[in-house]
């Protein structure tokens, strides 16, 4: 025991003296409510589109919201055989395609590269909603001797890392991160950890979800969470505006492929922008509300600068967490300006969620390729709905419109029930 224990204090020592590595970003894949794919991602976030419309995946006429953003024209089918996708709760079926497409978009030939050091973490706030919805009922209806053997393994949040491993014979580290909305941002930041400390050279990353089901949005709507603006669906989600009212519920999947930049360039990658610092701390606070003061988003940002090694000032953008609920959309800013000072006037800032509404557990992962984007397209993203600005926020929210400028440092914040905090930092790439 005595050697082991000093084995790995040794080990530790070694690590931390090691050199930073330079970790990049060279594939992405995104489902959203506004375009399935980065090419129908982008384009419809720069036409301010929103994805938010009448539920169509079950009636809604008995819960007090009656609107979801919706992953729209979903085949799975175009990712995986029929067999696969029936074992599959549409949270999953949403993450192994979403790691299809970044593997694809990587170019990784993966019977070249040793599958041994390529990893994947890969998260969900919630799981299965779906197929335990359908099981409960089946369950009411028939007893437990009717319950799917398939049930629990389509159900558990874990179950998506599991797939895409086994579906591209990655053997390296493999994982699913819980933290609620911060979920795919911690999976992001562990797969960046882990290729620090040199277990992998290759991650696909990220999360998803499918939440739209009667007992989600009945759940949110008893916790006072959600809009209820059925009158104006595509208007409801309006993070910065005075009258926000509660945020919409989103599904869908995002992707990253992080990797060593000796790997990407040993094999000529394309390289979307490099990962230079993260962040995480708690608010140790309150369940559900921020903190008042804002003491733990604070924290978090500040620790992801310290990682990056940069002052506040080299911040261009911030895609914030922006969910449209009266409280903490406030709340994050005000940490802001804890944090950047004078620079916060001279920041551009936007809520993506306007668009896509609030993916829960995969909120961080498609909001990080909103950032590679704009990172490669030097365009911040808009928020759009932003119809009365409040009168609180007196920063620039890139309201309605997108905006062109340069952009060097881009920083995604994503915030979780249980006082969870993220905070990840993009460079523009140069070698």
């Amino acid at each position: 025991m005595t050697g082991k224990f000093e084995t790995t204090i040794f080990r530790g020592n070694n690590v931390a003296a090691r050199q930073k590595q330079r970790i990049v970003v060279t594939g992405i894949g995104a489902l959203t409510p506004i375009g399935i794919g980065k090419e129908a991602f982008w384009n419809a976030m720069m036409e301010g589109k929103s994805g938010a419309a009448r539920i169509t995946l079950y009636n809604a006429d008995e819960c007090e919201t009656k609107f979801a953003c919706e992953v729209k024209n979903f085949d799975a089918a175009q990712f995986m055989d029929k067999k696969s996708s029936l074992r599959m709760d549409r949270f999953c079926q949403f993450g192994v395609a979403a790691s299809e497409q970044a593997i694809k978009d990587s170019g990784i030939a993966l019977d070249k590269i040793n599958r041994g050091r390529f990893g994947v973490v890969y998260g969900s706030g919630v799981g299965g909603m779906m197929i335990y919805d359908n099981q409960f009922r089946t369950y009411m209806n028939g007893g437990a001797d009717r319950i799917s053997p398939f049930f629990i393994p389509m159900m558990i949040p874990d179950i998506v890392a599991g797939h895409i491993s086994i579906r591209n014979g990655l053997r390296g580290p493999n994982y699913a991160t819980v933290s609620a909305c911060a979920t795919s941002l911690n999976a992001i930041i562990d797969a960046y950890m882990i290729l620090q400390m040199g277990y992998a050279d290759i991650m696909v990353c990220g999360g998803s979800e499918a939440s739209v089901t009667p007992m989600g949005i009945g759940g949110f709507n008893a916790a006072r969470a959600l809009s209820v603006r059925n009158d104006s669906p595509e208007t409801a989600s309006r993070p910065y505006d005075k009258d926000r009212d509660g945020f919409v519920m989103g599904e869908g999947a995002g992707a990253l492929i992080l990797e060593t930049l000796h790997s990407a360039e040993s094999r000529g990658a394309h390289i979307y922008g490099e990962l230079v610092g993260v962040g995480m701390s708690a608010d140790a606070y309150h369940i559900t509300a921020p903190h008042p003061d804002g003491d733990g988003v604070t924290l978090v940002m500040n620790n992801a600068l310290q990682d990056a090694g940069i002052a506040p000032e080299q911040i261009d953008y911030i895609n914030t967490h922006g969910t449209s609920t009266p409280l903490g959309d406030v709340a994050e800013l005000n940490a802001v300006k804890k944090v950047f000072g004078e620079h916060t006037h001279k920041l551009s800032i936007s809520s993506t969620k306007s668009m896509v509404g609030h993916l829960l557990g995969a909120a961080g992962a498609v909001e990080s390729v909103a950032c590679l984007l704009a990172l490669e397209h030097q365009i911040v993203p808009p928020t759009i709905n932003v119809f009365n600005q409040d009168d609180a926020v007196d920063v620039d929210v890139t309201a309605n419109k997108p905006k062109p400028r340069k952009i060097e440092y881009v920083m995604n914040n994503g915030f979780g029930f249980g006082g969870h905090n993220a905070s990840i930092i993009f460079k523009k790439f140069s070698a």
